[in-house]
């Protein structure tokens, strides 16, 4: 402050005011009960502050200390003059005056718009006035912006209420159309996760490394753009919309489209997403060995494993499975299975083909074929059972222990060996029709005998009144007379593919056995069911049944 020491206060409460100057500022008391009864006018109080060199105040704060009247000290300015510069200032009527009359009136209204024109507010200009506006002024002002959408009438009514600003209008934005999306209907995220049963037991030997579809599968589904809504802006023109973009189907190799917005699997595989195309690879490659690794393995298509297929792990396809290396007491199925570095069955794994199977060798392996085997080098203690031919003629040939079968032919070059290992041979019947054969003749026999059982309880039940049965009687009855339709189906079946595999049994009876080396004493050899056992060796002949006997000729 200006002054070094305080000036002296100003008014008393019999006067009906207070003025005091205090260090941190000048504070102003207004009693409501003065003892005249006077009520001072707004122009009074600025007066008296002037004349005590009290100048640089917020008049609306003034107003509300005048017109509540509360008897309470409210401060009003931070400082003010010395007596003596208050002497010198110009008469502050005129100002006074002007300040009064900016009380009176209404405050200026300025109308902001929003670049993008969807948003209008309200603000005040105190310089104009510092009276609140009204509901209709501030509509005024909208009309001679031209704005006429989206007005606010509560935002208007509660606006009018203050000085501060506020939104009065706000336009309708556009509503842009959705893209096309695709839909996949398969998850690649549990690629590599253990299945779990339904129990919540982990089953380590399926990992789903791969995502697998059949024909006909659904791959995924295209969702159809959308179109876009326009807008309006606060002057009541039309904002345009942005429509969605359309996607292409991702069909890539072996898929089809379906109809306009599908795509379906043309082929049964493997799924390969791209990001881009979907496709279905018939062809599965594994790097290295199936086990712990890897889990099962059952593809639709043809499988190539660059290592081994260890104990205990199965692999399935329905196409042809090559392996690189080693079958190690594992399971094996597909069409054709060629296994470069043989097998070694451990007793307790499988190897089965539709068609043909190739191996390095055998040993304690089974191995079962529909068509031929080829083994390049032997075959010891080995079940082999082929439905045409087996051959062992590369490298040594040999075949000790165990049991080969062949429908046809067997072609090898030492058979036994010089222990007289019992090792069996036997040819002229396909052991894969005989073991269907067997089967098949025991399913029939079978549904013949649960036929028999349903014909004799539906005798006896239709001798009672069954109208007095509960009614869940009544549908076991409904239900057991229904199934024996299919099962006289089955049975008409089973008897026409019995028939047919006799046929084709009774055709083999060229059956023959080539040995290019030597058949060793401990040798059982089957020819059409011919049986013989080898007492001496035999040098390089070509077994076969005449007159219902063996016969032993030249290579």
């Amino acid at each position: 402050m200006d002054d070094q020491t305080l000036r002296p206060a100003v008014g008393s409460k019999e006067a009906g005011y207070l003025c005091e100057f205090r260090e941190d500022g000048v504070y102003l008391t207004i009693y409501p009960d003065a003892a005249d009864g006077l009520l001072f006018e707004l122009s009074d109080i600025r007066q008296i502050l002037h004349d005590n060199g009290v100048i640089d105040y917020d008049i609306i704060t003034l107003s509300q200390i005048v017109r509540e009247a509360s008897g309470e000290s409210r401060k009003l300015a931070d400082c003010y003059i010395s007596s003596e510069d208050a002497a010198t200032l110009p008469d502050q009527e005129d100002k006074v005056m002007q300040e009064e009359n900016e009380l009176d009136a209404e405050a200026g209204i300025l109308v902001d718009v929003s670049r993008d024109r969807m948003t209008v507010t309200i603000r005040y200009d105190t310089k104009v006035g510092k009276k609140l506006p009204s509901i209709d002024t501030v509509k005024a002002a909208l009309a001679d912006h031209n704005i006429v959408f989206g007005i606010d009438d509560e935002a208007i009514r509660v606006g009018v209420e203050s000085l501060y600003p506020f939104v009065a209008a706000t336009g309708k934005p556009p509503k842009n159309g959705e893209n096309a999306r695709i839909e996949r209907h398969f998850d690649l995220g549990v690629k590599g996760r253990p299945k779990v049963d339904q129990y919540d037991r982990v089953d380590f030997k399926n990992m789903n490394l791969f995502v697998l579809a059949k024909k006909g599968d659904l791959l995924a589904v295209r969702i159809p753009q959308t179109e876009g809504e326009p807008g309006r802006d606060v002057y009541g023109l039309e904002v345009p919309a942005k429509n969605g973009k359309p996607i292409p189907i991702p069909q890539g190799k072996n898929t089809e489209i379906s109809g306009e917005n599908e795509l379906i699997a043309s082929i049964d595989g493997q799924i390969v997403d791209s990001g881009k195309k979907i496709n279905i690879d018939p062809h599965l490659l594994i790097q290295g060995s199936v086990g712990v690794g890897t889990g099962n393995i059952d593809f639709a298509g043809s499988v190539e494993i660059k290592g081994n297929v260890e104990a205990g792990f199965v692999v399935k396809a329905t196409g042809d499975i090559e392996i690189s290396g080693m079958v190690s007491g594992g399971d094996v199925e597909g069409r054709n299975v060629y296994i470069q570095g043989g097998v070694n069955g451990m007793n307790r794994g499988k190897v089965r083909a539709r068609e043909d199977v190739r191996a390095a060798f055998a040993e304690n392996a089974v191995i079962e074929s529909e068509r031929d085997i080829y083994i390049q080098d032997v075959a010891l203690h080995s079940n082999i059972s082929a439905g045409k031919r087996i051959f062992l003629e590369d490298k040594r040939g040999m075949v000790t222990g165990g049991l080969v079968e062949a429908g046809e032919e067997i072609r090898c070059k030492i058979v036994g060996n010089t222990a007289f290992v019992v090792t069996r041979l036997s040819v002229g019947v396909n052991p894969q029709l005989q073991k269907r054969y067997r089967e098949l003749c025991q399913e029939y026999k079978e549904s013949k005998q649960r036929l028999k059982q349903i014909t004799q309880m539906l005798n006896t039940l239709g001798k009672i009144d069954i109208s007095r049965l509960p009614q869940e009687r009544i549908n076991q009855i409904n239900a057991l007379t229904r199934s024996q339709f299919p099962l006289a189906g089955k049975i008409k079946r089973d008897e026409k593919e019995i028939l047919a595999i006799e046929t084709e049994l009774n055709m083999m009876q060229n059956g023959k056995i080539r040995v290019s080396d030597t058949v060793y004493p401990g040798v059982r050899i089957s020819i059409n069911s011919v049986m013989m056992n080898v007492q001496s060796e035999i040098k390089r002949a070509t077994l076969s049944v005449k007159n219902d006997r063996v016969d032993i000729g030249p290579y």
